[in-house]
């Protein structure tokens, strides 16, 4: 059974071997060890943590496979961003130009410096290890983070945003980076990524121009990148998309990569999702598949399954297999999304 959980330091070694299968730009998983180690310790706490409102909790989960014990994915949330570290991103721009002596009518493009999603939750750090790429996993695992929101809404900011992967070479050269590179920070985009990763980001402040950037003055390579994700990320822009979340002109300030965004109460699943009781023994035959979660916190546990649900009952029989792996008894309630 694949099993989604919250992140616990046993976990340390599978996490950084994903942190270096994910390669160049995914920069909420820089290979460091210690920074890593530090991850799963925030994780842990903010999983236990009581609050009244959110605040530089982030929620690391991986994807287990229970039958070999092995870890084979991860998801994560952040409960509300640039409130500790400055979150930066270019908001996309206009500015228009007349003259009627001369008769010319300019519209010109700009990237201008912003922190306007500070307080925002964050849908981050999805990776799935490539043998598991199959079976709707990778659906399971980033749409399980919505019934993750919806359980525990208070616990994050009102809008949802995530920032997704643009265009990057094999080798991390992003065409979008290459101006900031040359006329502005000096050292190319690996590093840069990798010290943002680290939350080291103070050379962002001191080093970023400070005015609007006029596009029309990039190079063609770079303008031609703006707004447009990675190849590799276009499922997941679409899985997206299909929740309602949408680009609004904000794009990330090292490859140019759009970020989308949507109010956490209109998000499709989390609005779709519902709560039932359940009554463990055996289970109806059934084609449909849900993704299901219980309703805890520190012991949160998702997973898929076949069920058998009406729209008239808000009770469902599950598996005791079933109950097991989501750690719930019978008359306690979970969450299901279909599939």
């Amino acid at each position: 059974m694949l099993i989604i959980r919250p992140i616990r330091h046993s976990d340390l070694a599978a996490l950084l071997r994903i942190a270096e299968e994910s390669g160049h730009g995914f920069t909420s998983l820089p290979v460091n060890e210690d920074l890593l180690r530090n991850k799963i310790a925030r994780a842990e706490a903010s999983f236990i943590k009581d609050i009244d409102k959110p605040h530089d909790e982030g929620y690391l989960m991986v994807l287990e496979d229970t039958d070999t014990g092995e870890v084979v994915g991860t998801c994560g949330l952040e409960a509300a961003v640039g409130l500790i570290d400055a979150f930066y991103h270019y908001r996309v721009g206009t500015e228009v130009y007349h003259s009627e002596q001369i008769d010319v009518h300019n519209s010109v493009q700009t990237l201008t410096l912003c922190h306007d999603y500070t307080g925002a939750a964050e849908l981050c750090t999805l990776f799935l290890r490539d043998s598991y790429r199959k079976d709707n996993n990778g659906r399971m695992l980033s749409r399980s983070r919505f019934l993750f929101l919806a359980q525990h809404a208070h616990r994050f900011g009102d809008k949802v945003i995530a920032e997704m992967r643009g265009v990057s070479d094999e080798a991390g050269n992003s065409p979008f980076y290459g101006w900031l590179q040359e006329n502005f920070l000096g050292i190319d985009f690996v590093k840069a990524d990798y010290l943002s990763g680290l939350g080291q980001k103070a050379f962002m402040a001191e080093m970023m121009p400070r005015n609007p950037v006029y596009t029309c003055l990039l190079p063609k390579e770079a303008q031609e990148v703006i707004g447009v994700v990675h190849d590799k990320t276009r499922p997941a822009l679409k899985l997206l998309e299909a929740e309602g979340l949408q680009y609004r002109g904000y794009v990330d300030i090292f490859d140019g990569g759009p970020t989308v965004e949507c109010e956490l109460e209109n998000i499709r699943s989390v609005k779709e999702s519902r709560l039932l009781t359940i009554r463990v023994g055996h289970t109806p035959a059934s084609e449909s598949k849900f993704i299901i979660s219980n309703t805890k916190l520190a012991d949160y546990r998702a997973t898929s399954a076949y069920l058998s649900v009406s729209e008239e009952s808000d009770d469902v029989v599950i598996s005791p297999q079933l109950a097991d792996g989501l750690m719930v008894n019978e008359g306690e309630q979970i969450r299901i999304l279909a599939m």
